[in-house]
């Protein structure tokens, strides 16, 4: 903050919360009255405003070279905005849509070693599961679990169920079917159990896909102008865009005889070079009874299948290179179908036009159908989204491949660093894609103006594994994103668990100051634990830097525990003044309390003030921090209400939801 306010009138009520508490005070019977100019609220004695749990992470699985994911997980969908674009019947619309965003939220990924995966990471209590993705070869399975006591406890098992009452060709090829939809999903479907598994998040929605075997690639045209050629690798969970085909339509499927895509909206057929997106031919379409929505797909034989909402239809070309269709299924289909594909055994698999969709298998020579899994198969498979196309990927038990280029056990596909015998994967907080915030008052033990704009860090934090799934680095990733103070601060974190010869060598913080003493390997000197430096002076790093923390031996994430540790502000070059989260300890050099002019409102120095208010706070979120002056439940609309119900209610009250924020109180 600027200056010393005499006077605290902005708002009715502050709060303190924390990471992970050396202190843990227990919940009492009795209530706090947290008071400010005649202004109170009632919280929970004990109530520490935390936001984040701790989560270990117990995965058992003696299966070889099988890979894990694990993703923080809801079933909220966020809106994403409005989108104008051709729905299935060929008409432009413009909609609202909403996205998950489970496959945003990975946490860590790793190989099973001796049967055994355990991590512990940090999710927002608002999660309460977590999903469990499996890749055996390409093989994708999933669960959802529950944290249960701070813990999840996997053990995978083979069921080898069948609720379609088919099998594989014997232990030489397994078929998966891929699905894409308008939210820009793209999962997998067992087609021998109906199980579903997310697989990645397109760059656009989409009504096409179709799939290179050779290649392991998937194709799929976006739903909107300009209707770009989406190129997915199978193998790498990598998007790229080709080129813009400039048209929108249906139908769309993988010719392997001549490389190319065929791509039908109403009743013209198109091919497409995959390669670069170039138009090659067209053709008219005959004889459909409805032009709308539907699929196409080739069948072994190199015969063409197409379905319109009308139907199951197969082409010939004629002798004035025009298809004309023959209608195969009835005209009276109890569904309108958007998609299909033939699996291995040549058996025709579609889905309906559902908010949740079928699966359906029909038969080519007769037309006859039966619903195989949704809601209509009465089977307990209710996929709960729509498939709006999807095609058949083939994965071949004898062709897996087995490099293993820097000998670390861990093959290529599942190895993040594969050229690096020391690193194989990553554990992220808050996950791959988000960043967390530490905010700080800087006038401990005087009151604040509480608008956590003093010093606001963000942060993502990656520890660097092992074959083992031990951890030999961190990489620490961080900026300053507020620096309103008119103190010229410090900032930095003790890792408890870990004292300073464990620490290898520390590289990146910036030293702009001289009051900072440094050990050999870049830890500060004269602590009993492991205290790194991120700064002497926030100005200096106001632009994203990484700093690297490197173990003398391997460590498990269990004893490293979990970031931000036990972050401290530095307040104005007074080495000794430092600013933590509530309950939390002081590092070997700083104090507890101090001398101030004026009220010391933290006379137990444990950074909380006599009223029960905050200097710091902790959110595992990218948090937007009040303007000036404006201070945090002025900004947010639903913090008061998490607070005096003792964090129950409004979990999420800082996200981007609707009427969490006042956007005009608010820095961005």
């Amino acid at each position: 903050m600027k200056k010393l306010l005499n006077s605290f009138s902005i708002f009715s009520v502050l709060f303190f919360f924390v990471c992970s508490c050396d202190v843990d005070p227990e919940i009492e019977e009795s209530n706090t009255v947290i008071e400010a100019e005649g202004i109170s609220i009632i919280v929970p004695n004990g109530f520490d405003f935390s936001t984040q749990q701790e989560v270990q992470i117990n995965i058992n699985d003696n299966t070889k070279n099988v890979r894990y994911d694990v993703y923080a997980y809801s079933e909220n969908k966020y809106y994403a905005g409005t989108e104008t674009f051709e729905n299935q019947e060929g008409e432009i619309v413009t909609e609202g849509f909403y996205k998950s965003d489970v496959l945003s939220k990975l946490v860590f990924s790793g190989v099973p070693f001796e049967g055994v995966l355990s991590q512990t990471i940090s999710l927002p209590k608002y999660y309460d599961k977590v999903y469990i993705r499996r890749n055996d070869n390409l093989k994708y399975s999933s669960s959802i679990e529950n944290i249960i006591s701070e813990k999840v406890e996997y053990n995978y098992s083979s069921t080898n169920k069948s609720l379609a009452g088919k099998s594989s060709l014997p232990d030489i090829v397994s078929d998966f079917l891929y699905c894409v939809n308008g939210s820009a999903q793209l999962f997998q479907v067992d087609p021998l159990t109906g199980d579903l598994t997310d697989l990645s998040e397109m760059p656009m929605g989409s009504w096409t896909c179709a799939i290179d075997q050779e290649n392991k690639t998937l194709y799929s045209i976006g739903k909107s102008s300009p209707y770009p050629l989406m190129k997915y690798s199978i193998e790498n969970d990598i998007w790229e865009i080709v080129a813009n085909i400039g048209r929108g339509g249906p139908r769309l499927d993988y010719n392997y005889r001549d490389g190319l895509l065929y791509f039908s909206t109403g009743n013209k057929l198109y091919t497409y070079n995959p390669e670069n997106g170039i138009n090659i031919d067209s053709w008219i379409i005959n004889g459909l009874h409805s032009t709308s929505g539907g699929d196409l797909a080739f069948a072994e034989d190199g015969t063409l299948f197409l379905c319109t909402f009308s139907g199951l239809y197969k082409l010939e070309l004629d002798a004035n290179d025009e298809y004309q269709s023959s209608r195969i299924s009835a005209d009276n289909l109890p569904f309108q179908p958007t998609s299909m594909t033939f699996d291995s055994n040549q058996e025709l698999w579609l889905a309906n036009n559902a908010s949740s969709s079928d699966l359906i298998i029909m038969d080519t020579q007769t037309g006859g159908w039966q619903y195989q899994y949704g809601i209509n198969a009465g089977n307990n498979t209710d996929f709960g989204r729509t498939i709006n196309d999807l095609t058949t990927f083939k994965v071949y038990t004898q062709n897996t491949n087995e490099t293993d280029t820097d000998g670390d056990g861990i093959l290529d596909k599942d190895d993040a660093y594969p050229d690096n015998p020391e690193i194989a994967f990553e554990l992220f907080t808050p996950s791959k894609y988000g960043k967390g915030t530490v905010a700080f008052e800087d006038l401990w033990p005087s009151t604040g103006d509480y608008d956590f704009n003093d010093l606001a860090l963000s942060y993502q934090a990656v520890a660097l594994l092992n074959a083992q799934n031990l951890a030999v680095q961190l990489d620490f990733i961080c900026y300053i994103k507020s620096n309103g103070a008119g103190f010229t601060n410090g900032i930095g974190f003790e890792i408890e668990s870990l004292n300073p010869s464990q620490i290898e060598s520390v590289t990146g913080p910036i030293y702009a100051l001289n009051y900072i003493s440094l050990n050999a390997n870049g830890t500060e000197a004269n602590q009993d634990k492991a205290v790194v430096i991120l700064t002497d002076d926030a100005d200096y790093m106001l632009e994203e830097t990484t700093i690297s923390i490197k173990f003398t031996q391997p460590i498990s994430t269990n004893e490293l525990g979990v970031a931000p540790f036990n972050p401290f502000l530095i307040v104005n070059m007074d080495r000794d003044k430092e600013v933590h989260l509530p309950y939390r300890n002081t590092t070997s050099l700083g104090k507890s309390s101090v001398e101030v002019s004026g009220m010391n409102k933290d006379s137990d120095g444990n950074f909380i003030s006599d009223n029960g208010l905050p200097w710091a706070i902790s959110i595992i979120h990218d948090f937007k921090v009040p303007k000036e002056s404006i201070a945090i439940n002025e900004a947010y609309n639903y913090f008061n209400s998490w607070a005096t119900s003792g964090g129950i209610s409004h979990k999420d009250w800082y996200k981007d939801n609707p009427g969490n924020r006042n956007e005009n109180k608010i820095q961005y």
